[in-house]
């Protein structure tokens, strides 16, 4: 078994270990696997091992990573864009992401639906939340989430389906519950509005736990599949 098929392994029993400490089924909870500034030859390890949805931080390497397996023939792969999306690399992704966890504004949802090919189905889309309220991170405040998915919701080239957040690292679990659990209370009255809801993004290596015990349904994990990244590209 090599590095990264091992540690895939790992990262999988500590997502059902801490999905039966809570009761949950470990099935209700996606591995996302970060596959930022990793070299493509590191995916297809971890595709090898069973692995079939990566994120990306940076639209272009992310681009070109999706360009190169589905020229390999690899088409039942899911990409999820998981950074901050400037206007100007919309189209980027919503012509070759499957979902994007990022939208923050009704202008880059518009832009996202406006340059959604018609032939693909429709962007799968999550909203960011900035839950820790930080000046240096993106999102919106919980208090604004009502209105920005009322409008993402009627864009008919997206799918509205969850919420996503980037909680500001604690060192205890009760405080990273805490806040997790802020972020499943709104993804549960935003499930109970708009049937497509179905997806809570929250947890990485370091509150994983905590977000699973929330009611988290997608976590992502890098690190401590890949690796140590590299960024001096």
């Amino acid at each position: 078994m090599n590095d990264i098929a091992h540690n895939l392994a790992q990262v999988r029993d500590k997502i059902s270990a801490a999905a039966a400490r809570c009761g949950r089924a470990s099935e209700e909870i996606m591995l996302l696997a970060v596959s930022k500034t990793k070299p493509a030859s590191a995916i297809a390890e971890a595709i090898d091992a069973g692995q079939r949805a990566f994120g990306e931080n940076y639209v272009q390497e992310g681009v070109d990573k999706i360009r190169s397996f589905q020229e390999q023939g690899n088409t039942d792969l899911q990409w999820h864009f998981i950074g901050p999306l400037q206007s100007n690399k919309s189209r980027l992704v919503a012509e070759h992401f499957d979902w994007c966890h990022t939208v923050d504004r009704l202008r880059i949802a518009t832009r996202l639906n406006d340059q959604r090919p018609s032939e693909m189905q429709a962007l799968n889309v999550l909203i960011q939340i900035n839950i820790s309220d930080e000046n240096s991170k993106s999102g919106i405040a919980l208090s604004e989430l009502d209105a920005l998915a009322a409008e993402v919701a009627a864009l008919p080239r997206l799918t509205l389906r969850g919420l996503m957040a980037i909680p500001a690292p604690e060192s205890s679990y009760e405080r990273q519950f805490a806040v997790a659990q802020q972020m499943a209370v709104a993804f549960e009255a935003l499930k109970a509005r708009y049937n497509t809801v179905d997806t809570l993004s929250l947890g990485m290596s370091d509150d994983m736990e905590a977000a699973i015990a929330a009611g988290s349904t997608m976590v992502r994990i890098g690190t401590a599949i890949f690796g140590a990244r590299d960024y001096s590209k």
